[in-house]
């Protein structure tokens, strides 16, 4: 089963008038951060959320009448299975989705709310889709993978063509890999407009499955990542066959560029994203010297993130900028100190936002305290200026 450039125009054609076609617009914050000229796409203002929409819809609308009646399932950490449900109630078709558990409460709860059967079970993705599976063959229902399948990459191609007939200058794509679905579509469809378009790949490092496979390995896959919405441990055979000959490279990103791309997207483009979303921007900053001086367009594939972890991300970010730091002071347990402590800090500028103090630790004097001072500052240069001052004026300051 393969996808062509044509099943790709048949499903822009199929879908047309029933998902957004989402904006693609220059960042000039984002320009002036990477040295790049950066264009992003934002997928995540579509109804549910994310690009899965497309190839969601492209699907459905390619059962039988027998099958529409049966249903399908789906196994999903959130994306595929908002767009299946949403679209699914749209059609009548019955929507069951096969979640992994800690998958994050605003995916699970955005699915019920468009009218689906959610069911929690497996420990991964993998766990997941072998209950789906259960479902397909003991209920009857249609099976539809979330990027293993030649309907949903063709649709997912329609991310492509969109890019690339509103930013047709771009000298390169960077998109997300979970899967490989929205990849091997938008390659092609990419490249079948300007086949001189370069493609890059992002994966998180917990979770390079399509390196692996290129390598002809089985990929090491493991750990909680941010960037769950590509948390895959094994990229779909059909969209892999796709996109292997038209990906130029796919990059391994940690952690902390996920997150950072996630905080410089709310704060520079006043715009969320979820950590897989992210990706492109999070690429670009793992490996500047690859995008320096080129016109890069990022697919931002959604926004579904959890409020909670979106609050987490940004306040980590205001610690690594040295904007928020913890100075650990060894002190004297008397009255005063505090307030003499303050009295520097407060003096330089420096907002303190909490004050945890330790009596209890063993390596701290019966008659001493440990305080722990949570402030904001305005950066590095100003947080150690703070801690120099803190230093003058008699305090040991412990690493914190």
């Amino acid at each position: 089963m393969t996808v062509t450039f044509d099943d790709i125009l048949a499903a822009r054609d199929r879908i047309a008038g029933q998902v957004d076609r989402t904006p693609v617009r220059h960042s000039r914050k984002l320009s002036q951060l990477t040295g790049a000229e950066v264009w992003i796409k934002y997928d995540n203002l579509h109804f549910t959320g994310s690009f899965k929409e497309r190839g969601a819809l492209n699907r459905l609308l390619q059962l039988t009448p027998d099958e529409r009646k049966r249903g399908v399932v789906a196994a999903s950490a959130g994306n595929h299975a908002q767009a299946l449900a949403y679209h699914g109630a749209r059609l009548g078709v019955p929507v069951t989705i096969v979640m992994p558990e800690g998958t994050p409460f605003v995916k699970a709860d955005g699915t019920r709310a468009h009218g689906a059967t959610v069911v929690i079970k497996g420990a991964d993705f993998s766990g997941s889709t072998e209950e789906a599976h259960r479902f397909r063959d003991e209920e009857g229902m249609v099976f539809i993978s979330a990027f293993d399948d030649a309907g949903i990459v063709a649709g997912q191609g329609v991310c492509g063509l969109e890019f690339m007939e509103d930013a047709p200058d771009l000298d390169v794509l960077i998109i997300p890999v979970g899967g490989g679905g929205l990849i091997a579509g938008s390659a092609l469809a990419a490249k079948g407009l300007k086949p001189s378009v370069r493609i890059f790949g992002v994966e998180a490092a917990m979770y390079p499955s399509f390196n692996a496979k290129r390598r002809g390995e089985t990929a090491k896959c493991s750990g909680q990542t941010i960037a769950e919405g590509i948390a895959i441990k094994a990229v779909g055979d059909i969209p892999f066959a796709l996109a292997d000959p038209l990906v130029e490279e796919v990059l391994v990103v940690d952690e902390a560029d996920f997150e950072k791309g996630v905080a410089f997207l709310a704060t520079l483009e006043k715009t969320v994203a979820e950590g897989a979303g992210a990706g492109g921007l999070a690429a670009m900053l793992a490996y500047p010297d690859k995008f320096r001086g080129l016109k890069v367009g990022l697919e931002l594939t959604g926004g579904n993130i959890d409020s909670r972890m979106l609050a987490v991300v940004l306040n980590r970010e205001l610690v690594r900028e040295k904007r928020l730091v913890v100075y650990r002071i060894l002190g004297d347990d008397r009255p005063g100190m505090l307030s003499k402590m303050s009295a520097v800090i407060g003096g330089l500028g420096g907002n303190i936002i909490d004050v945890v103090h330790n009596r209890l630790a063993l390596d701290v004097p019966a008659k001493g305290a440990e305080f722990d001072i949570m402030v904001e500052t305005r950066g590095e240069a100003h947080a150690d200026e703070i801690r120099h001052e803190l230093e003058e004026a008699g305090y040991a300051l412990r690493m914190g």
